[in-house]
């Protein structure tokens, strides 16, 4: 693949077609991977979110899309994944050169994409109220399920194509009319996305998109009156600053932000199985993934030999150009995420730490790569133990029994992921209920189906994405009572 010859111009998404910014300045990405320029979208304002909202507003208050049946808006959701499928190679191109990750991982995002759109679909022919009919002789009810309005939709840089699509589709088989912010640093794929919408038979003003810098255009989504829903991915510490920004018109909030996921490996387990989960979980997209399983907790008797095992095993990862089709692990995303992730590795180091392989970066004439970093004898109250990496780092945590392996685990202000290698059905089961997090995997890692719901406890976030109420996210709850025959007088 060749890298093009002058970065790719692109402009907002507004009310159906292209448009240029109210100011015109421009935002150009460079590849990580290749340090060259590669994509230019607008630095959105203020001013295009108001024309973007408005769009959105005219399309929810007057459009069809709300009052589409749902198998016709089923029709038009299949026909976005049959056509993102066919778009697989552009996608993944233009989601590689702007992320970093390799070319493998970003054709998979895009099959997983298409597979989340398909999902929606098929719930938006489910999606319906209830009736009482056990209120007396005079009275029938029913509840209804609205679509919420125009939701703002704020996605990050790390799964460009994966997590707008955990959001949107679901907001469109509701009736939602969107204005979506893609991170400035990944907005190629979510304009593409936009555009085979349209070409889908989504009506013009439902999908509204404007790129730009979290402040002004995320900040004005999450503050703009008009707005009645923000569904938001990213850090926790912006997460919060979305939450209070959103109170002005007390709008709904949903949340999916970071986690420090543990994955507790027991010494009855398949230890070539939990090496290569545990490998999976640590490494996959650099370790930028919020459901990284960046610490694993192994119990003390294997914790030698398991340290020795992923070691060898991370070895084996292949780190280079994100093009290549033999590349496991591409680069990091930008320079201050770098120089974050080498200041954890430092920190772990100053703890005591053992550092069994990397910690540092690789020596490239082009491009931000890092070495794979495996650390052993972390403490477990240590900042690289506790807090989220979001790199190629994988810390070892050693415990002697079950219950401080779970105390361990439950010791951080996240609660996105985590899970457990063991043989041990009692072991398995009380580890399950006893984990705080929103997902828990048994003898696997990073398994996921859009049939289950996705989200954290504690400051991992609020509310659930995918599964089968994944629509009802993005709805209101309405009661209807009817009263029969002669009405009684209140006296």
């Amino acid at each position: 693949m060749q890298l093009p010859n002058t970065p790719r111009e692109f402009q907002l998404w507004v009310d159906g077609q292209s448009v240029r910014s109210s100011e015109g300045d421009w935002i150009e990405r460079e590849s990580p991977g290749h340090g060259v320029p590669v994509t230019r979208v607008p630095a959105g304002t203020a001013a295009d979110v108001d024309r973007a909202v408005a769009a959105a507003r005219v399309a929810f208050e007057k459009g069809t899309w709300p009052w589409t049946m749902g198998s016709q808006r089923a029709t038009v959701l299949t026909d976005v994944a049959r056509r993102v499928r066919n778009a697989s190679d552009e996608l993944a191109y233009w989601e590689t050169l702007e992320s970093g990750k390799p070319i493998s991982q970003s054709r998979a995002e895009v099959e997983w994409t298409a597979g989340l759109w398909e999902y929606a679909a098929a719930l938006s022919r489910n999606l319906h109220g209830d009736s009482c009919n056990t209120l007396g002789e005079g009275t029938l009810a029913m509840t209804l399920r609205d679509p919420i309005g125009v939701v703002g939709l704020i996605t990050p840089w790390n799964f460009p194509m994966l997590i707008i699509s955990q959001k949107l589709p679901f907001a469109l088989a509701a009736g939602c009319t969107c204005v979506i912010k893609p991170s400035e640093m990944t907005s190629a794929t979510t304009l593409l996305l936009a555009e085979i919408c349209a070409e889908a038979g989504v009506p013009g003003g439902v999908i509204n998109v404007v790129t730009g810098y979290g402040d002004p255009v995320g900040r004005c989504i999450a503050e703009h009156d008009d707005i009645d829903m923000v569904s938001f991915t990213g850090s926790t510490a912006v997460g919060k600053a979305i939450a209070r920004s959103a109170a002005g018109n007390l709008k709904k909030v949903s949340l999916e932000l970071g986690g420090k996921n543990p994955l507790i490996v027991m010494d009855d387990a398949d230890l070539d199985a939990a090496v290569d989960a545990g490998r999976l979980g640590a490494f996959f997209n650099m370790g930028e993934c919020c459901n990284a399983s960046s610490r694993i907790l192994v119990q003390e008797g294997i914790a030698d030999e398991f340290s020795r095992r992923m070691t060898a095993f991370a070895a084996e990862l292949k780190v280079g150009d994100p093009l290549a089709e033999d590349s496991k692990l591409g680069a990091i995303i930008n320079g201050t995420q770098e120089q974050k992730i080498l200041s954890y590795i430092q920190a772990g180091k100053a703890a005591g730490t053992t550092v069994c392989m990397g910690g540092g970066k690789m020596a490239t004439k082009t491009g931000r790569f890092l070495e794979v970093t495996v650390l052993d004898h972390v403490p477990a109250d240590s900042s690289v133990a506790k807090e989220e990496v979001f790199g190629p780092v994988l810390s070892i945590i050693r415990f002697k029994t079950l219950d401080e392996a779970i105390a361990i685990a439950n010791g951080t202000d996240y609660g996105l992921s985590a899970g457990v290698f063991t043989n041990d059905y009692n072991q398995a089961m009380k580890a399950s209920r006893s984990l705080r997090a929103g997902t828990v995997w048994v003898n696997t890692w990073l398994e996921g189906h859009a049939e289950l719901s996705f989200g954290g406890y504690q400051q991992s976030g609020l509310g659930r994405e995918l599964g089968r109420k994944a629509v009802e996210e993005y709805t209101e709850e309405k009661s209807v009572l009817l009263s029969l025959g002669k009405r009684q007088p209140w006296w």
